[in-house]
């Protein structure tokens, strides 16, 4: 952490940011990115946690120029960690005042079915929202998750593993506040590999009874197919 105090109008306060970009969580990159029109003093804020009101107080505002520096450095570092391929071998959650420590294996798998089933539809809705904003051609090259997705895919993958409870798929989605609190470093390379190696999940979802009338309309060609020959013979 990089640590300084100042001067205040009524006194003084001390702001951390993180120093190192494994510093920064997930969550706090969520709500950077989404802070519309982002300034210099939301980005301390957000990575600090302290008011804007707070800062605001700062006698000099001058003196923030030191973190505002540090922070495009980092800007410009997390757009490596963009395009980076390279998982994690494990990953430590804090819960419940404990720490649990999850490995993360090279052949990633989604389990149970209930968890497979939500995952494919936050892969699905993303990857197809993203192909009709930019097309289908190429679209790997271009595609970057959104970070809000990232944190609920991971939901639905640590869910079990972390808390050792049966899946639930409400509680999956509210376990996407621990997510947030994981280093961005550790969770979007891990995200972004569901994204991009599970390409089949992004594909139009087909349901039971869709199939049924593909099944049916598909007979129903055929034996007018059938009958169309028996006329010519």
């Amino acid at each position: 952490m990089i640590a300084k105090t100042f001067k205040t109008t009524s006194g003084k306060l001390l702001v951390q940011i993180p120093g190192r970009l494994e510093e920064i969580t997930l969550g706090q990159l969520i709500y950077m990115q989404a802070t519309q029109n982002l300034s210099d003093l939301d980005a301390i804020h957000i990575l600090s946690g302290i008011s804007l009101a707070e800062l605001q107080s700062i006698k000099n505002f001058d003196d923030l120029q030191q973190f505002n520096t540090h922070i495009v450095q980092l800007s410009q570092q997390i757009k490596e960690i963009y395009n980076s391929d390279s998982l994690p071998k494990s990953v430590v959650f804090n819960v419940d005042g404990g720490l649990k420590t999850v490995q993360v294996i090279s052949n990633l798998g989604v389990e149970p079915a209930g968890a497979f089933l939500a995952a494919r539809d936050v892969i699905t809705d993303e990857i197809n929202n993203h192909i009709k904003q930019y097309g289908e051609e190429n679209w790997k090259e271009t595609f970057n998750p959104g970070l809000s997705a990232c944190a609920l895919i991971l939901a639905h993958y640590f869910y079990c593993p972390v808390t050792g409870k049966q899946y639930n798929e409400y509680e999956a989605e509210q376990f996407a506040e621990q997510v947030k609190k994981l280093p961005f470093t550790d969770a979007l390379p891990i995200a972004k590999y569901f994204f991009l190696n599970y390409p089949n999940l992004s594909k139009r979802r087909i349901t039971c009874w869709l199939r049924v009338q593909l099944c049916w309309k598909k007979r129903l060609e055929l034996s007018l197919f059938k009958n169309s020959g028996m006329l010519t013979q």
